[in-house]
Order: C-alpha cells, then structure tokens, then sequence
C-alpha cells in the first residue's frame, strides 16, 4: 500500500501507448460506449444514480490528488490551484451534474470532451506508471470528464447550438487572459500559457511560445466544430425535410 501512494515511485515509469496506457484507454473508451447503448434504459431514478455518482466520484478522486500533494510535499500554489482546464472542468463538471445546469454543459461537451481526450492520450503522470496511485487518478479524473459530457448529451438529452460554440470562444479567451495575468503575477504556468509542459504532449509539435498558443486556439476550435458537427448535420437535415 506505502509503494502505492509513494512520492519516490521505484515502479516502472508511466510509457505512452503501452500495454497499460491501452488498457487504460479501452476502459474509458468501453465505458463511454456502454453508456451510449444503454441511454434508453436509464430509468428516472436510475439518471439520478448515475449523475450523482459520477459527481461524487469527480469530487472525491480530485480531492484525493490534492490530499496526496500536500501529504508528500509537493502542493503549492503555483502548481496546484484548480486553475489548469480540466482541474476546472472537474468542478464544473460536478456542480453541472448535481444542477443540470445548461450553460455549464456547453463547456463540457464541447470544451470537455476535446480536452480530456488529449489529456488521455499523453497524460502527465510523470514516473508514476501503473499501479500507482497518480496513474488511476489520471484517468479517473479525464476519464469521467468525457464520461460527464457523453452521458448529459445521450442519456439526458442535452445537446450543443452554434451559441455554444461562441460561448466557449468567447469565456475560454477571458480566462486564458486572466490567468496569462496570474501567471505572471505568481509565477506559475496553468494552462501552459507560461511555457510547454515538461512531459511530451502535443505542444511539442506547435512551434515555440507564444505561436504554440495560438494552434492549441485554432485546434481547440476544430476540435469543438467536430465535435458540434453531428447537431449541425442533423438539423440541417431537419431543416431540409421541413
């Protein structure tokens, strides 16, 4: 249990696309699809179940990661306020959940969904690889952050517009503001706005600061499109049969 827990992990490293990255991929993917084909069969009750959990379990894994930072001296506030998007989407997500609350879901739908997949595909777990406790809280977290946008679209029936995706134009461009600010003012480099995150992720692949920045923007605005797409497709065709 101590090894599990550890700050001084001697285990193997976490590897991308490894045989445990993969499982843990196809997990969340599975998942994803269950509740897909099964959105006919939650009863009243059942949705209620299930969102409540699913905040629960948002709450009570980033607590635990926050909980393990300060046990092994590692928190402090220029890396460790829920300031990072999905630490944010977490909340969010959660009170979303607890509320139904619309304009909350835009974000993690289109916002969400989009975010949390990169993040799974290249976490930043560091040296913790599986089966510590930092690499299940990863996919936990960003993992339940998808699950959180699937399930309110096809088993509660919400669903994105062409506000929404000005919406999270418009507010996703006042935070990276503020927070560039804060950054500067502590700092600290939430959203990677300061600099490129030390592990490999897709940044790596945009150029240097700031041009980076600037094709996270126009790649975060595809991704939302893509995202967004099966609405418009099928109100158009709505639209047509009228």
């Amino acid at each position: 249990m101590e090894e599990f827990f550890t700050k001084d992990y001697t285990g193997a490293p976490f590897t991308l696309f490894d045989s445990a990255h993969l499982a843990a991929l196809a997990v969340v993917f599975l998942v994803n699809v269950l509740v897909i084909v099964l959105r006919k069969r939650f009863s009243p009750r059942g949705k209620n179940i299930f969102r409540i959990t699913l905040a629960v379990v948002l709450v009570v894994n980033e607590t635990a990661w926050h909980l393990w930072n300060v046990f092994t001296g590692q928190w402090t506030i220029q890396t460790m306020l829920p300031l990072h998007l999905c630490s944010v989407l977490v909340w969010t997500n959660a009170y979303m959940l607890f509320t139904r609350n619309y304009f909350l879901y835009q974000f993690a739908y289109l916002l969400g969904i989009a975010a949390a997949i990169q993040a799974l595909l290249t976490p930043d777990a560091g040296i913790y690889g599986f089966p510590h406790f930092r690499a299940f809280q990863t996919f936990i977290s960003h993992g339940s952050i998808v699950l959180s946008g699937i399930y309110m679209t096809f088993v509660e029936g919400y669903r994105p517009t062409w506000k929404s995706v000005g919406q999270i134009a418009l507010w996703g461009n006042v935070y990276l503001a503020v927070i560039f600010v804060l950054n500067q003012l502590i700092g600290s480099n939430y959203l990677f706005v300061a600099h490129k995150p030390e592990t490999a992720s897709l940044m790596d692949m945009l150029g240097p600061w700031p041009l980076y920045i600037l094709w996270l923007e126009l790649i975060a605005l595809v991704l939302c499109l893509l995202l967004y797409l099966p609405f418009a497709i099928r109100d158009g065709h709505k639209a047509r049969q009228a």
